[in-house]
This record gives C-alpha cells, sequence and structure tokens, in this order.
C-alpha cells in the first residue's frame, strides 16, 4: 500500500536527495495523516458519545490534533519550498521546522485540555455505556493507526526525515493509548469500575509527552546539531579524495532545512604544493560538493609539512602520547618550530564534549609530561577545541 501511494503520487520518487521529491514525500505523508487521523476522529468521537467515555473523547481528540499537526506541517513543506530570495539568501527550508514546533505547541495544549476534563471525570465519575460493537470499531482504529505508524516511519528512513519519524512514534504512542481505552472499556464493562477518568488522566499525559518530544526534537536543529557521522564520512571522503589534499579537519555543518545545508571545513595540503595549484583544487572541490551533495562548502586551506622527516617523527611521537591517554581526542595543525634552547610543538588538540574545563586541564598537563620526557627542551603551545562531530 505504501510503495503504490509513493509510485502513484510522488514522481521520480528514487532520487530522494532531490528536494522536489523530497517535498512530494512531505506532502503525501501529510495529506494521508489528514485523511486517516479525520477518519479515526469521526470514528472514536462517535464511539465516545455513544459509550458516554472521556477517555475514548480524549483519544478522538488526540487524533484530532494529529490531523490538525498534518495540516500545519503539509503548511511548512509549501512554505519550506519557496526559492531563496534576497532576504532569505539561503531558502526557506527552516519553515518546515517551525511548523513542526507549532505541532508541539497545538498538541501540548490538547494534551492539558484532555487531562482537565479527565481530572473533572476523576472527581464525578459516570457509567459506561458498554458497547461490543464499539470495542470492535476502537480496534479497527488501532490496526489503522499502526499502519500510519509503519507508513511514515518507512518515509522518514527513506528521506531522512526527523519530522516523519518524530510522527511514526507519535502514531506508536496512539496505539498504546488506543489499546488502553479499549481495555478499560472492558474492564469497565464487566466488572462496573469507573476507571475511565483514570485512564483519560493516563491519555492526556501521552499526548502532552508527545507534544514536548516533538517539540525537543524541532529545536534541535534550529538551535544547531552536531554533524552527524555518516554526513561527516561523506563530506569528508569526498574532500580527501582529490591529489593535493592530505587530510581535513573542523568540519561544520550549517542547516537551513532538512534539503539545505552549509559548510566550512580545513582542507590541508603539502607546504610546499603551488599556491595556484592548490587554489585551483579547492576551488573544484566546492564546486563538485555543491554539484553532488547539494552543500554549499566553504574551503579553509591549511599548509602542513610532510616533507621534514624530523617533524613527522615529531608528530608520530605526540599523536602516540595523545591516544595512549584518551583515545577520543585528536591533533591536528601541527608545526615546529626550533629554537637554540628549546623546540616549540605548536598544535590544536580535539577532546570530546563531555571533558570539563578540569579534565581538559588534567589531560594537557599529562600530555605536555609526556611529551618532555622525550626531551627536555619540548615546550608545547596547544590550543584544545571540541569536536562539532556527534558522538557515537
Amino acid at each position: 500500500m505504501t510503495e503504490l501511494l509513493v509510485k502513484t503520487f510522488v514522481k521520480n520518487h528514487k532520487d530522494v536527495e532531490n528536494s522536489t521529491v523530497r517535498t512530494s514525500y512531505g506532502i503525501l505523508a501529510s495529506i494521508v495523516g489528514i485523511i486517516c487521523n479525520l477518519i479515526l476522529f469521526g470514528i472514536k468521537i462517535t464511539v465516545g458519545l455513544i459509550m458516554n467515555s472521556i477517555s475514548v473523547m480524549a483519544d478522538a481528540f488526540n487524533n484530532l490534533s494529529d490531523a490538525a499537526s498534518s495540516i500545519i506541517s503539509f503548511i511548512g513543506v509549501k512554505l519550506a519550498e519557496r526559492p531563496a530570495d534576497k532576504e532569505h539568501p539561503f531558502g526557506h527550508g527552516r519553515f518546515e521546522y517551525i511548523a513542526a514546533l507549532a505541532v508541539s505547541f497545538l498538541i501540548l495544549q490538547v494534551g492539558f485540555s484532555l487531562f482537565q476534563s479527565s481530572f473533572s471525570k476523576v472527581l464525578h465519575p459516570e457509567d459506561i455505556k458498554f458497547n461490543i460493537v464499539s470495542v470492535v470499531i476502537l480496534c479497527v482504529s488501532v490496526v489503522i493507526k499502526i499502519w500510519l505508524m509503519f507508513f511514515n516511519r518507512k518515509l522518514g528512513k527513506r528521506i531522512k526525515s526527523s519530522v516523519m519519524l518524530a510522527t511514526a512514534a507519535d502514531s506508536l504512542g496512539d496505539v498504546t493509548v488506543t489499546t488502553a481505552t479499549i481495555i478499560s472499556a472492558i474492564i469497565a464493562g464487566i466488572t462496573g469500575l469507573k476507571i475511565d477518568g483514570y485512564v483519560g488522566l493516563i491519555v492526556s499525559i501521552f499526548v502532552m509527552l508527545a507534544g514536548f518530544r516533538i517539540a525537543k526534537e524541532t529545536l534541535e536543529p534550529l538551535l544547531g546539531q552536531a554533524v552527524e557521522r555518516e554526513m561527516y564520512q561523506r563530506i569528508t571522503n569526498m574532500v580527501e579524495s582529490y591529489e593535493g589534499i592530505v587530510g581535513s579537519h573542523d568540519l561544520i555543518i550549517h542547516n537551513y532545512g532538512p534539503t539545505h545545508h552549509m559548510a566550512t571545513i580545513h582542507a590541508e595540503v603539502p607546504n610546499n604544493l603551488n599556491f595556484e595549484i592548490a587554489h585551483e583544487t579547492i576551488d573544484q572541490i566546492e564546486r563538485d560538493v555543491l554539484e553532488k551533495l547539494d552543500i554549499f562548502l566553504v574551503i579553509h586551506m591549511d599548509p602542513i609539512e610532510v616533507n621534514d622527516a624530523a617533524v613527522m617523527e615529531k608528530k608520530e611521537m605526540v599523536t602516540s602520547i595523545i591516544q595512549a591517554l584518551e583515545k577520543k581526542a585528536t591533533l591536528h595543525d601541527f608545526r615546529v618550530v626550533n629554537g637554540e634552547h628549546q623546540i616549540n610543538l605548536i598544535f590544536d588538540l580535539v577532546v570530546p564534549h563531555s571533558y570539563s574545563k578540569d579534565e581538559e586541564q588534567r589531560l594537557l598537563s599529562r600530555i605536555i609530561e609526556e611529551i618532555r620526557k622525550n626531551d627536555t627542551r619540548y615546550q608545547c603551545i596547544i590550543t584544545i577545541e571540541n569536536s562539532f562531530i556527534a558522538e557515537e
């Protein structure tokens, strides 16, 4: 069913890196979400009124909020599709995140309203009119929501959409909530226990938690995230594949929407390489990355020593010391300045984000101590940095 919908409504559906194709996926997911959730709302509100069940009606309004979320997502996807202009040179891709943030606030508001209604039902419980047909209809709604969960998860993984994956997770929560509602209705019908209000409270809490989760996941790209390791490998492997590039570091990616990225990176080149040749290579890499990865990349060129055996030996010595003390630490921009009475070893040290300032200083002291064991003339000039790559 999912593949049939994709092939029918998404042109060139296999080209998931294309922003237009990705937008078509987003529109399809939004429309399917709107239709399914409106159907579920109609089913559950009818059943809730027949059974006089606040938990069923709470679940119904949860689906109505999901439909409204899909409408907002649809609007967000369409606005994000707008091209760049003079006021917004990086495009409008972040509208998708803003739409998702609006959705999270809507879900929170619905959850809070349901919590109030359910709390009132706890204080003033009413009998539930048990109806086996209604329970069967609710079971059908669970099946629909399970399909919607797999639908959003499949499309979300295909186009790497955090919004769709969040929607899939929300659908899984809805399945749990509706199942609990069905169980409570059966228990109330068999035993006469008035637990409807308590189940309604549980439903409302699930709804509010979903709102908090979506808000958190949406705020992360707006605030700025670490570079995903897969993206890091793709860019660095491509940059370092060109002749004359011997390494790279300090990759930073700025996200202007799921398909709009700007990045900067330091590319290491031999210090004896002709400047014009090196510059030509850098320009070519920037053009190729834009064409093949659709990333606007700006490259800073770092000249490094690759021919002086003495310098390379010292770099190897320092690297082995750092790796022995902290496997996650790395160095770059290594230079040696020889003096009459001392030898300056200058480099940048990249340490994990988990390190506190005290831990950084302790590691720094240990590195310097181990280096000076090799030669007391060594003086270390070290700049500490944190990695921009997401830690595993």
